[in-house]
């Protein structure tokens, strides 16, 4: 059921960089590895059972409480993209995870993607813990990709550095 590589991601997508995509220094806008990046969130949630169908159904979702981006490489028109995603902790409202976007062609790491979401009632518009069945496959997977060790690069933070 979980669907991880060797090296414990979830393989969670791919993409190509769109024309639409690219700003005035003729590379990929920062606003668009976001919009790239949630369709890499859609495919884990989808995966975990938490998707769009899940809210329709139980009328709850999650909603993205803190994102963090870095942009480690350039990405020009019609690259390919490929994301990798694991679960970096849960607990019974929030599911933490790491995203990775790589030029699938060449293989370089262009960008990652932190998130912490949140479990939320629709309804109530407040949140809640994930039900039972959805918790356990969270659960199941979040296990699975802790036996590759800690996730790199999580929890960084932004600063200027002073010697």
């Amino acid at each position: 059921m979980t669907g991880i590589d060797d090296a414990g991601w979830f393989d969670s997508g791919r993409a190509v960089v769109r024309s639409d995509w690219i700003d005035y220094n003729g590379h990929m806008n920062v606003g668009y590895y976001l919009v790239a990046f949630d369709q890499a969130t859609e495919a884990i949630h989808v995966h975990l059972g938490i998707g769009e169908d899940y809210r329709r159904e139980r009328d709850a979702s999650t909603f993205v409480l803190e994102a963090h981006v870095t942009y480690d490489h350039e990405l020009l028109e019609g690259a390919p993209l490929a994301f990798r995603t694991r679960i970096v902790a849960f607990d019974s409202k929030r599911l933490h995870l790491m995203h990775r976007m790589f030029h699938a062609g060449e293989g370089y790491l262009a960008a990652t993607n932190e998130l912490m979401c949140l479990h939320v009632d629709l309804k109530q518009r407040r949140t809640c813990p994930f039900p039972d069945d959805a918790m356990a496959r969270i659960r199941a997977v979040g296990e699975e990709h802790a036996r590759f060790g800690e996730t790199e690069g999580a929890g960084r933070s932004i600063g200027i550095r002073r010697r």
